[in-house]
């Protein structure tokens, strides 16, 4: 139980950036205004991105959606990394904000932790998923 509330904090914590953030696209900050520029993304995407992000982080801290939200994230941090790439930017914050949100849904779904940890069954073949 101990893990499950560790993870529960890691992933709010792994969230609240995009919160923020989406919150801050969704007000059209003139931040916001100027970062799309910089980047060379119209103004067009501020509005679509927020609500994005919005549904990420929404879908991510709902216990029954929480798979399908990291998912999610994974590709929206995906598309983050790339822009920044080509601009020449720093990506360790990204990376660790994708790594972040993951550590935080394996630390609060047990199932997801008991998928990478079952025994494998003893089938006889080094690849349990080939039949015999």
């Amino acid at each position: 139980m101990k893990l499950v509330w560790i993870g529960r904090v890691v992933s709010i914590i792994a969230a609240l950036p995009f919160a923020l953030s989406a919150g801050m696209k969704l007000m059209r900050h003139p931040e916001v205004i100027k970062g799309m520029s910089h980047l060379g993304l119209p103004e067009s995407l501020i509005m679509p991105l927020g609500v994005i992000e919005l549904l990420c982080v929404v879908l991510y801290l709902v216990p029954k959606t929480s798979i399908f939200g990291a998912i999610l994230f994974t590709g929206y941090v995906g598309g983050a990394i790339v822009t920044h790439l080509r601009m020449g930017e720093p990506v360790y914050l990204h990376i660790a904000l994708g790594i972040a949100i993951w550590l935080g849904l394996y630390l609060r779904r047990p199932q997801l932790r008991q998928l990478f940890w079952a025994p494998r069954a003893l089938s006889g073949s080094a690849n349990p998923d080939i039949a015999h």
